[in-house]
Formats: structure tokens, C-alpha cells, sequence
């Protein structure tokens, strides 16, 4: 076991200087004084990395790891990591957390690296080859605010080995793997959810193209992307279309694009009746999960039908959009506090 004690008030104060590097990073601003710990060289550097991984996964941009910088950044301040690490009693035991992170959106497994290092545990990453550069580069420039923590932070590309507590997110396939090797151990095992949004049919334009972003963010490849919409009935869908047409530029992202190329093909040719915008298709179905570049959507005709659907479909649903649920806009916005799946991934840490 490796093992180096460094005081939560530390990790905190190197966490919060990371996050004032990344939200400049997202901003996409020049080398300045606000970044001053880190050498010009250093913070071109991690400019470089950002440019460089769209040629190893044509699905993260250089906007979207941008804005997911944006979102861990607003994580990383003293006042929000201090209320959020108060809550709960620290784990006396220090142990080897594996952390089997998903690949899906960038950086998509630091929440739960933070959980690890801020619960007194020393982390493993064991990345997904979508995701494998832009943490350790992180990860670089937090040991030079903290250089203790390089001996709590390993990443492994091979078999995982001298861990005592698991957590891993993955498909729902992934959950059978899981469950073979990882079941002997404490764990906290994450499958594949998707998001929902609920309209009212009073949403102004505004609303309705804050929805689109919740649908389309990172090419609405994550957990909290809108797949289902739940539409009074009535409702005009062309309100919805014309809102979101200036999000048009997401097919021209050769990934994305074949998509959309291939299940329009696929629908034509089984003669399925569906709409499309010329860069997003809608189909009127009750299946939650819809396929890259295709929205599924139903009608509702009473609170009391709207609320049996959302009961049933609530182990699938990861959040809820709406004006009486998560605002318009703020799907991938989560706090601290809002942990995947609903499992409590620090009160995990702090009982393993």
C-alpha cells in the first residue's frame, strides 16, 4: 500500500489553484498574471494538450473539453470544497480506491477523482482510451501546487491490482464485468442513464433554445444530455425547431454527422415517420434512450400521466429538465452535491 498523509486544507488550497488555471483555460484567455504559478511554457503546454486530443477522439473539441474546464472550475473554489467536504466524517481507514472512469464527455471521471483524494484515500484511475490524456495533464499541474499527492495518485492501464474499494461507471454491459471482478470488494457501481425535459407548453424562445444546448452539449453524448421530451399535447414542435436552429454548426462534426446521416438513412429506408431540422432528427416514441442525433419525444395529456412516467423510468433518468425541475439550460451544470446516479459517492468513501 502507498500512503502519504497531506492535510485536507492543503488538497483544498492545490484544487483551488487548479481551478483558477482551468476556468482561464475555458475562457480560452492568454498566458496572465492570474495563472501566475505556472510558467508561460507551462500553461501553453496544457493550451496544447486541449488543441492536440481532437485528433485522438474527433468527439472532444476543443470547445467542449474547453467547457468542461468551465464546469469543474466553478467546482474548485475554497468556500464551495470546504461546505462540501464538512458534511461528512472523514474515513480514519485510508485505503486504495480503484476508479474505473467512462470516456463518454471529457473529463468526465473528476468528480469522482476529487471524492477520493478530498475522503483521505489514495486514487487509481484506470481510464477509458476515449479519455486518457487530459487528467494526468491535470493531474500535472496539481502536483506542482501539492507535489505530497504524487504518491496518492497512480493511474494503471493494466490489470488493477492492490485496491480495496471500487468505483466504476460504464454501460450497462460494463455492469456485468463489474460484477465479475469487482463484486468481492466495497463498491459503487454506475450503469448508463440519460435525461429527460418537461414542457409546459408557456416556454418562451429563450427557454426552448436553453433545452436545445441540454440536448445537443457534447454532441449529447452524456449522462445528463436530454434524449426524451414530454410535450403537453398540442404543442407546436416547429416552436422547438425554430428555437435551436442556431446550434445547427453540431453537424458539421464528422462524428456527429454520420450519425445523423445514418439513422435518417435508416429510418427512410424502414419508412418510419420521424422530423428533421437537417441536423437533429425527432421521432414520437415512449422509449427513453434515443440514438446520437435523434431526440424521442410523447405526448402527455395530465400531471398524473406525466408523473406515472417519470416513476417508472426513474432508475433510467439521471435529471430532470424543466421550469419545475433543473432550469433550461443547466443539464450540465451539476453542483458538488448532485452525485451520478443519485449514489452519494463521499458518504461511499467514508463507510467503505
Amino acid at each position: 500500500m502507498y500512503f502519504c498523509t497531506v492535510k485536507k486544507s492543503r488538497i483544498i488550497n492545490a484544487f483551488v489553484v487548479l481551478g483558477t488555471i482551468l476556468k482561464e483555460l475555458s475562457e480560452k484567455k492568454p498566458y496572465t498574471a492570474a495563472v501566475s504559478m505556472l510558467t508561460e511554457e507551462e500553461y501553453a503546454e496544457v493550451n496544447e494538450v486541449i488543441q492536440r486530443e481532437f485528433h485522438y477522439n474527433g468527439w472532444f473539441t476543443e470547445d467542449s473539453i474547453r467547457q468542461a474546464f468551465g464546469e469543474i472550475a466553478n467546482w474548485l473554489t475554497a468556500e464551495q470544497l470546504n461546505d462540501w467536504t464538512s458534511r461528512y466524517t472523514e474515513n480514519t481507514d485510508k485505503k486504495n480506491i480503484a476508479v474505473v472512469m467512462a470516456g463518454n464527455i471529457p473529463l468526465v471521471g473528476f468528480h469522482d477523482f476529487l471524492c477520493v483524494l478530498l475522503s483521505g484515500h489514495q486514487v487509481i484511475c484506470k481510464q477509458s482510451s476515449e479519455d486518457a490524456r487530459l487528467l494526468p495533464a491535470l493531474v500535472k499541474l496539481l502536483l506542482l501546487f501539492e507535489p505530497d499527492l504524487s504518491e496518492r495518485i497512480r493511474f494503471s492501464d493494466r490489470k488493477l491490482v492492490d485496491y480495496h474499494a471500487v468505483i466504476a461507471t460504464g454501460s450497462n454491459n460494463s455492469m456485468l464485468h463489474f460484477e465479475q471482478y469487482f463484486s468481492h470488494v466495497p463498491h459503487l457501481f454506475r450503469g448508463h442513464r440519460t435525461s429527460v425535459a418537461v414542457l409546459t407548453g408557456n416556454e418562451s424562445k429563450e427557454e426552448l433554445h436553453a433545452l436545445g444546448v441540454d440536448c445537443l452539449t457534447y454532441f449529447g453524448r452524456g449522462c445528463r444530455n436530454v434524449t426524451h421530451l414530454l410535450f403537453p399535447e398540442g404543442f407546436d414542435l416547429n416552436r422547438f425547431f425554430e428555437a435551436i436552429v442556431d446550434l445547427t454548426d453540431v453537424v458539421n462534426n464528422k462524428k456527429y454527422g454520420n450519425n445523423y446521416d445514418y439513422n435518417k438513412a435508416v429510418h427512410l429506408m424502414n419508412l418510419s415517420k420521424f422530423l428533421d431540422n437537417n441536423f437533429l432528427l425527432m421521432k414520437e416514441s415512449d422509449q427513453l434512450f434515443s440514438p446520437l442525433s435523434m431526440l424521442h419525444y410523447q405526448y402527455y395529456k395530465s400531471s398524473e400521466e406525466l408523473n406515472s412516467f417519470l416513476d417508472a423510468q426513474r432508475s433510467n433518468i439521471q435529471c430532470v429538465v424543466g421550469q419545475d425541475f433543473i432550469p433550461f439550460g443547466q443539464a450540465q451544470c451539476p453542483s458538488l452535491m448532485d452525485y451520478p446516479d443519485g449514489m452519494d459517492t463521499m458518504h461511499f468513501l467514508a463507510t467503505c
